[in-house]
């Protein structure tokens, strides 16, 4: 199964990659090359900007909201380009992934005009407040509360899992605005400032010695009335709509980390000679089949997106894919401490490169020393939790494919 794409995609193509020759630091992606100190600093520091001027960030937004207006071909070029580049393309994934676009499904004109151009300058920084500590996967059961009084809601609750919740500007939040109604009606999406008396955030340290995770408590924190997105209490509707961006625009080259991953794996299993043993054989080519799979799903959930179907069948792609990938990575990354053995444990394991990144050098100073390859291990673990658990993503396939009965109740 491969892609046709049309003339004006193609042509779109070489644009992008004069775009990127131009502007990402000399010698990028040849063997050998990185960025250290403080050159990776001002890479970090000067390259939203550079997204911005280029018009990258949220190109697919249509032109009136600052975007480029991309068709959905033209924007999986220019995913595909920058991926083959591993050039980033976001400012701040949670405001360009989700809460942009829930907002150009459901905002008004005047929550459009007030957010989205931070979000696409990178000005604002946003984190995702769901999950709570007894509602994760029944995400409808959640507690924090949100009462009106006059022209602001008070808040008091506790999320839980909220990345990146130490650096953000607002959350985009859900709390349930009525108390009487069935669990799934009388939910509120709010945007809430983080910056203010009334939230706290405590970091949640991870065997890596991370703390990307957070904790957040609302103690009669305030959101202005107007920041409801999609109307009171129509917050379950607009919160299907997140969850389904979160799977996004990465059909063609979400497969690809995991590809560059087996090919480091190969490599290592070949020079320390794990790979004559059959079962490493057999497990690294389990997961190229997997990859290869991966890639073929993502081709048809993108037919789906260009043929705009309504098939139940072709909806649950996501998240069967979703399911099938976090479960597959988890597997390899078990396979790849079997492939690096002892050798696993020290902390030049693995190439810095792929989802091994660079960055597990910072975490080495936090006083937990661990691996690029070793980090990898760890996240994976998380990889069949976030954006759904794969018992939910069971549910979904089983109960809206396969048509069969509904899950009973604890209760």
């Amino acid at each position: 199964m491969e892609l046709n794409y049309p003339a004006d995609a193609e042509a779109f193509r070489g644009e992008i990659r004069e775009w990127l020759v131009a502007n990402l630091p000399a010698g990028w992606g040849t063997p050998g090359f990185e960025l250290t100190g403080d050159a990776r600093k001002k890479f970090v520091e000067e390259w939203p900007s550079k997204l911005f001027a280029g018009g990258w960030i949220c190109a697919t937004w249509p032109k009136e909201y600052g975007g480029k207006g991309l068709t959905t071909m033209q924007g999986v070029v220019l995913s595909e380009e920058f991926a083959a580049m591993k050039a980033p393309l976001r400012a701040d994934f949670f405001g360009d992934t989700l809460v942009g676009p829930t907002l150009l499904q459901w905002g008004t004109e005047e929550q459009k005009k007030e957010f989205l151009p931070n979000i696409m300058n990178g000005t604002t920084r946003w984190c995702q407040g769901f999950s709570e500590p007894n509602s994760g996967s029944d995400l409808a059961s959640l507690k924090t509360a949100a009462v009106l009084d006059g022209d602001e809601w008070i808040i008091n609750g506790q999320k839980v899992w909220t990345t990146g919740g130490h650096h953000a500007d607002y959350c985009f939040l859900l709390t349930r605005t009525d108390p009487d109604a069935p669990k799934h009606k009388g939910i509120s999406y709010l945007l809430v400032p983080m910056r203010q008396e009334g939230v706290e955030v405590r970091g949640i340290v991870q065997p890596d010695g991370t703390a990307e995770f957070c904790e957040v408590f609302f103690t009669n924190a305030r959101c202005p009335k107007d920041n409801v997105v999609g109307g009171v209490n129509n917050g379950w509707k607009v919160t299907n709509s997140t969850l389904a961006f979160e799977r996004g625009m990465s059909a063609t080259t979400g497969y690809r980390r995991f590809e560059e991953e087996y090919k480091m794996m190969v490599r290592v299993a070949t020079e320390n000679g794990t790979i004559e043993q059959d079962d490493i054989r057999q497990r690294l080519m389990q997961y190229y089949t997997k990859i290869q799979i991966l890639r073929i799903n993502g081709l048809r959930s993108l037919t789906a997106t260009l043929n705009n179907s309504k098939d139940f069948g072709v909806m649950a792609l996501g998240a069967s894919n979703k399911m099938f990938w976090s479960e597959m990575h988890k597997a390899a990354m078990e396979l790849a401490l079997d492939i690096f053995g002892a050798q696993g444990m020290l902390v030049d394991a693995g190439p810095e490169t792929g989802s091994w990144p660079g960055v597990a050098r910072e975490k080495r100073r936090e006083g937990y020393p661990v691996s690029p390859m070793m980090s990898a291990f760890f996240f994976s673990r998380s990889e069949t939790i976030w954006g759904g658990t794969s018992q939910i993503q069971r549910n979904i396939v089983g109960e809206r494919v396969l048509g069969l009965p509904k899950e009973p109740s604890a209760g």
